[in-house]
């Protein structure tokens, strides 16, 4: 056990825990309450704040967790502690609290406890990568392209904490478990991660004894084949242990409300604010350059491989082709407005009528034409896992370098991989994120955006 006292990282969250308790109650003597009996107010905010972050995960943050987690974990925390507290008049029956001091009391917490939750979130960052502090060592059995990743992640993000000190190959002619155990303990290593596919099950036994009984964490680097990320769902039948393959948040009808929500008040927005006044202008100047509609309309599938109408600002002059091959660079199809509105995304700007009509969502992934849908259905494998939800008029791949014309088999592939990424991990942050990037990089232009 003098392994496990040599680590001080548990005693982080209880600290930061009675720090938040501190902060809550201190907060409170600010305002004129009305309180009848202070100390049973404290008792109750004390224990009520602990239990929401308990069921909250409050304070499961880990080293590897990203500012947009971080976000929501305050949101409902406070969401959730201003009901309480609410309740704390009609529970113990005292109407003289006053409702407004205890709402300023709650915005005036939310902004301390929001700014010590993220100054500590950076701050041990910072602690980690510039003074090498609240470091853990690791090890990585196996040499694939996985474990490879995974090594220059250890080596590149300091703010991480890990320390990289060994890789063992199999394909090292001498390699055996006994070596790498010795030096796990020689050399005081914290967690072992191994790539499944590198070892036989009699090994990964062998592996998980030897780490069960001598206090070390051990982490399953997946055999994912390839770019396809696996978030697998843990759950029990009676008692029987069960892994699904993918877990969809947007099939849970919160979220499912949540994002239908968002793109409805979003899509209002644009509508009214910008499509009001915009349309007319662009339909004028469509009109004077070439003949035929001011919209163009094409079929492409969305959710649950379903076709729907796709509308966009004409862009090109009419032709017979334009609902079989993607624009190119040079496409003489593209007419004058059409390359600037193209280049700046305003061509897309009437999809937010199909995000109204509930065909598409703001954020998803990009629908394809119906040609080319069901083409890479039958050449890229996973493919279809993409209308699983709503597609979008932006999405993950669009603005991480993605978007456009499909020149090589890996820019479909790379395009898979981040749509599967954005369909196992949604949230509306990400969302509002991938949102405000599509902004940006329309405002700076890209170099596929013809």
């Amino acid at each position: 056990m003098a392994y496990k006292k040599r680590r001080y990282s548990g005693a982080i969250k209880p600290l930061f825990g009675f720090i938040d308790l501190v902060i809550i109650n201190l907060t409170v003597l600010g305002f004129n309450i009305n309180l009848v009996n202070p100390f049973l107010f404290s008792i109750y905010i004390s224990a009520v704040w602990l239990i929401i972050a308990l069921k909250n995960h409050f304070y499961e943050v880990q080293r590897h967790t990203r500012l947009v987690q971080v976000i929501p974990l305050l949101l409902k925390q406070m969401f959730l502690f201003s009901v309480a507290l609410y309740a704390f008049i009609g529970f113990f029956k005292q109407p003289e609290i006053s409702r407004l001091a205890l709402a300023n009391y709650i915005v005036c917490l939310a902004m301390y406890i929001t700014l010590f939750k993220l100054l500590t979130f950076f701050l041990l960052k910072k602690y980690r990568a510039l003074l090498q502090g609240n470091t853990r060592n690791v090890i990585i059995i196996g040499d694939n392209e996985k474990t490879r990743q995974l090594r220059h992640t250890f080596n590149t993000r300091l703010d991480f904490g890990y320390k990289f000190k060994a890789q063992f190959s199999l394909k090292d002619g001498f390699f055996n478990l006994d070596t790498c155990f010795k030096y796990i303990i020689d050399n005081d290593i914290d967690e072992i991660y191994f790539s499944v596919a590198a070892l036989s099950n009699k090994q990964i036994n062998k592996l998980i004894e030897f780490a069960d009984n001598n206090l070390r964490e051990l982490k399953f680097i997946p055999d994912n084949k390839d770019i396809y990320s696996k978030k697998l769902k843990y759950e029990y039948y009676d008692y029987i242990p069960i892994l699904s393959m993918r877990s969809i948040p947007l099939q849970d009808p919160v979220n499912k409300f949540i994002k239908r929500l968002f793109d409805i008040v979003f899509a209002l927005f644009i509508i009214v604010f910008v499509l009001s006044w915009l349309t007319p202008i662009l339909a004028i100047i469509i009109k004077l350059e070439s003949k035929g509609p001011v919209f163009f309309k094409q079929s492409r599938n969305g959710f649950n491989y379903e076709e729907f109408d796709c509308y966009k600002f004409r862009s090109m002059t009419p032709n017979k082709n334009a609902h079989l091959y993607q624009a190119t660079k040079g496409d003489l199809r593209i007419t004058k407005v059409g390359a600037f509105i193209r280049k700046t995304s305003i061509d897309e700007l009437p999809q937010f009528f199909n995000v109204l009509f509930g065909d598409m969502s703001v954020v998803g992934p990009r629908p394809h034409m119906v040609s080319h849908t069901n083409m890479y259905a039958r050449r890229v494998d996973k493919f279809m896992v993409r209308h699983f939800v709503k597609p979008g008029i932006t999405g993950l791949a669009q603005t991480s370098g993605f978007r456009g014309e499909i020149e090589k088999d890996h820019d479909i592939i790379s395009r898979v991989k981040y749509d599967i990424f954005y369909i196992e991990n949604w949230s509306i942050w990400l969302d509002l994120k991938i949102v405000i990037q599509t902004f940006l990089n329309a405002i700076r232009g890209e170099e596929k955006a013809y």
